[in-house]
């Protein structure tokens, strides 16, 4: 469904009438229009800058030149030392010229890396390399924080440093939203500094457009995350996907066949026609079945076996769901049941039959959650017991993924613009789409660039993770 609200404001009459009444304007976001390339920043700005203690900067420093960027960074300050000393070992050259205020050669990216900061005075030298640059970012730039666990810290003022990384960014961020552009942390576990490179590159592409205020852990790669290059990382690889007939599901299968999977969708029966249309599109096949029938995970596993998918899955999107709300005191046993079923008890039998042989050792998993898991929401008592429950269910069965190689996480989207959510009255339609950042609903899209990255070797040191796609959503935040 258009955003009537977006367009208008995209206009010029139209954002001058906003801006008269005082009424906030959604800027257009900038998406990727095509897979992940090996060079995604190629003869781009960014502007690195660093703690005079930080400890990343080599990793740090490497992957944005792997992917194509023009370094600068700002000579005044303390961390110009540790990020000389990394580019000297890496034989790279690093500008010196200060950000232009403006025009095409400006930095689209500020990247800081806060690794090794041993108290909260340190957190000065993050506002003094971030404050005199945030009237120069363009729209749709982005702004990266590299830190350490907190709970990995080596004292309790590490920690505290490490964790107020994360209300700056999520402060910073609402601040200049309004542009598109989107602020974001990661944590580094000690010793998984190689594992960045992936994370990297993904929070400063646009495959990420709509994702701001969030954190995202690195921890060590399991031994079924080696790398696959950056481009087509899917290649051979199989991809199963459940409610892959429509909006979500569909952009999902569709992601992942452009970054090479053969995809296998699973669908209710009643949706058997669209299924086909989509797995028509990606050169795939389907599986028409109800999931939450008790024989459904041996009818998938029988049908990949004879799918002539050799080995079985490397990859399991638990996408399916549906919502029946209703004010619990007018809730009735069925709807409770349904939603329990389809949204979470489903996915634990499949799961259970999967894990005996139909997942290829280092398989991943990613489950698509809510917002409204994290946050409540009045007449969803059902739904949100469902998506908290899967984010619960992905930390908890993390170590087994990685046991065998592989890993899960969480995708939690906020309001994205579907089928269900055109449905909605206006009022809480509009709602929903201006309570963010962003000031505007996601696209199926954006939750399929997600789930493409955290399927993916690219996410390498991610597991047990939950990764909000919501424009950084003021509900739950």
């Amino acid at each position: 469904m258009n955003d009537r609200y977006l367009e208008l404001s995209q206009s010029g009459w139209g954002k001058s009438m906003l801006e008269m009444f005082g009424l906030p304007t959604p800027p257009r976001l900038a998406r990727a229009e095509g897979g992940w390339q090996d060079r995604p920043f190629d003869g781009q700005a960014i502007l690195v800058g660093a703690a005079s203690s930080a400890e990343a900067c080599e990793p740090l420093l490497r992957a944005l030149d792997e992917a194509g960027a023009k370094l600068r960074v700002v000579t005044e300050l303390p961390g110009l030392a540790p990020l000389k000393k990394a580019a000297g070992t890496l034989k790279l050259n690093l500008a010196t010229n200060p950000q232009p205020a403006e025009g095409a050669d400006r930095a689209f990216a500020v990247v800081f890396d806060a690794t090794g900061i041993a108290g909260p005075d340190q957190l000065r030298e993050l506002y003094d390399f971030v404050q005199p640059q945030v009237a120069a970012i363009p729209s749709n730039g982005r702004v990266l924080i590299i830190g350490r666990a907190p709970d990995e810290a080596d004292s309790p003022a590490a920690s505290a440093a490490a964790a107020a990384l994360i209300g700056f960014a999520k402060s910073l961020g609402k601040e200049i939203g309004r542009k598109g552009t989107t602020v974001n942390v990661i944590h580094l576990e000690n010793g998984a500094d190689a594992n960045a490179a992936g994370p990297i590159r993904f929070l400063l592409s646009k495959h990420s457009a709509y994702i701001s205020g969030q954190v995202l852990r690195v921890g060590q790669a399991t031994r079924g995350s080696t790398s696959r290059g950056w481009s087509q990382v899917l290649g051979g690889k199989s991809a199963l996907v459940t409610g892959a007939a429509r909006g979500i599901g569909a952009s999902i299968a569709e992601t992942l066949a452009r970054e090479g999977a053969h995809v296998i969708g699973v669908d209710h029966p009643t949706q058997e026609g669209a299924l086909a249309e989509t797995m028509a599109k990606v050169a795939g096949s389907g599986i028409a079945v109800d999931i939450t029938a008790k024989d459904a995970p041996d009818r998938i596993a029988k049908a990949v076996a004879g799918n002539g998918t050799s080995g079985g899955i490397d990859l399991v999107v638990h996408n399916a769901g549906v919502t029946r709300d209703k004010m619990l005191r007018n809730m009735p046993p069925h709807l409770w049941d349904m939603v329990l079923q389809v949204n979470l008890a489903s996915i634990l039998r499949m799961n259970e039959r999967f894990m005996d042989g139909t997942l290829k050792q280092g398989a991943r998993m990613v489950c698509i959650s809510s917002i409204g898991g994290i946050g409540g929401n009045a007449g969803q008592t059902n739904y949100g017991a469902t998506k908290a429950g899967i984010i619960g269910y992905v930390a908890a069965l993390a170590d087994q993924m990685a046991k065998q190689g592989g890993a899960v996480n969480a995708v939690a989207p906020g309001f994205i613009e579907t089928q269900m959510t055109a449905q909605m009255p206006f009022g809480p339609r509009e709602v929903g789409r201006r309570l963010a950042s962003l000031g505007q609903g996601g696209l199926p899209i954006d939750i399929a660039e997600a789930v493409m990255f955290l399927g993916s070797s690219h996410a390498a040191g991610v597991n047990g993770q939950t990764l909000r796609v919501c424009g950084q959503n003021f509900f739950g935040a």
